[in-house]
């Protein structure tokens, strides 16, 4: 017990030095001599947990993925019935407790790397979640599974990343609120029109 709250400790400043450099400096201007430096531990110390910065990089995706698995598992039942929001708004919650290593995913650290695994995880639940909310309702989706799911985590995503890298004073609640009302509605709606759009040519 006590080597897990000791390794658990020396992995959290490893981390938090980790975070804080990368958003100073970006991930390609920070070396392990900095990170040992800033969390002032020894390089032997980090490298018996990680073996280099890219496994320090890799290590803090899986941990926010896991988490964020963690906390949206128990609202899947209630989004394969209907639009609830729960799950957006549980993931802002969330990114607003890590806003550094969030911010740090997603401004690409990594050649991009951490944003993708991110973008791809999100996208494959969603991939199952539309399914079986099509399944369940017993309707068809209209267009690919893939690249309906893929367009909403772009539109989650790039709002995510605005809101925790602006001065924005929504709260988590009102962000969800309005992407709640794009998925209902649609941008059309969202533009300000209340007819249907005029149809195509």
């Amino acid at each position: 017990m006590a080597e897990d709250r000791r390794t658990r400790r020396t992995r959290g400043l490893l981390r938090g030095a980790f975070v804080s450099l990368v958003l100073q400096r970006g991930f390609s201007g920070v070396t392990v001599e900095d990170i040992t430096e800033a969390a002032d531990l020894g390089r032997a110390t980090f490298y018996t947990h990680y073996a280099d910065k890219d496994a320090l990089l890799d290590h803090l995706v899986t941990e926010l993925i896991e988490e964020m698995q963690r906390r949206l598992q128990p609202l899947v039942a209630d989004s394969v019935r209907g639009f609830t929001g729960k799950p957006v708004l549980e993931l802002f919650r969330y990114a607003a407790e890590e806003r550094d290593a969030f911010r740090v995913v997603l401004r690409g650290a990594g050649d991009g790397r951490a944003l993708r695994r991110f973008f791809d995880d999100r996208s494959g639940a969603a991939v199952e979640i539309f399914s079986a909310r099509a399944a369940a309702q017993g309707v068809e989706l209209r267009i690919d599974a893939e690249v309906l799911a893929r367009a909403w985590v772009g539109e989650l995503v790039a709002t995510l990343s605005w809101w925790l890298e602006s001065e924005s004073t929504l709260s988590a609640e009102e962000i969800t609120d309005q992407l709640l009302n794009l998925s209902l509605r649609g941008r059309y709606w969202a533009s300000g029109f209340d007819d249907e759009p005029p149809p195509r040519p």
